[in-house]
């Protein structure tokens, strides 16, 4: 188990329009927490702050206690793992793909980390540019976790699959997480969001509207959380 992410008066984005502005929230690292809001509201940049991707202007992120600026960038990626919207495929096969994450990685333990991720062992020799989105997001995930990860944080990472390759990703998003694997996951899908989170944080405008289980924020009093978690 590790500590929470915090983000103590955090702004962030462009320095003359920030994105996020003078936020301070807490995301738990357990189960799967989901950042809920509508599009420009500052999920994807306030996601890229936990793992350096980018820094804030002003503010502090804190992980586990400790100033995120104490670490070097490459090695808490490491730890801080993260999946993109549009899967990131290098040249090569599937396994030249998975020793970006690992060099020298064996034939088996690439192997081990397609099963785990649900795709076929004999995908290792297979030009991974020739992967369907699916296969690809999947690999990315499998890419990720090679590297055992303390946290994944995933952009919107089955908005552009079909329904079954998107519920798929979601049956691992819910095995990584039963399996010790925290995760932040950012949708814009209410019913996936639904489905998947344990803990949700809502922004709207660059700010914090609400925190809290599904349960709680069904009953926020402002209508328009109701509507962005899916409130019946």
């Amino acid at each position: 188990m590790v500590g929470p992410f915090e983000l103590r008066e955090v702004v962030a984005g462009p320095v003359e329009a920030p994105v996020l502005r003078s936020v301070s929230v807490e995301l738990p690292c357990r189960g799967i927490t989901a950042l809920a809001g509508p599009s420009g509201a500052g999920k994807s940049t306030l996601l890229r702050l936990l793992n350096r991707l980018d820094d804030p202007v002003d503010g502090t992120v804190v992980w586990d206690g400790t100033d995120l600026r104490t670490w070097e960038p490459v090695q808490l990626r490491r730890r801080v793992g993260m999946v993109f919207q549009r899967a990131p495929v290098f040249e090569g096969t599937v396994l030249d793909n998975l020793r970006v994450a690992v060099p020298g990685l064996t034939t088996g333990a690439a192997t081990a980390a397609l099963d785990r991720v649900g795709l076929d062992a004999d995908l290792c020799d297979r030009v991974a540019a020739g992967l369907s989105g699916g296969e690809a997001q999947r690999m990315c995930f499998a890419r990720a976790m090679l590297t055992e990860p303390a946290v994944l944080l995933a952009d919107e990472p089955t908005s552009s699959l079909d329904g079954a390759s998107r519920r798929t990703l979601e049956s691992l998003a819910l095995d990584l997480a039963a399996g010790g694997t925290p995760m932040l996951w950012v949708s814009h899908d209410v019913d996936q969001l639904r489905r998947l989170a344990d803990h949700v944080v809502v922004l709207v405008d660059g700010d914090v509207a609400a925190t809290g289980s599904l349960v709680e924020l069904d009953v926020h009093p402002d209508p328009l959380v109701r509507e962005l978690v899916g409130a019946s």
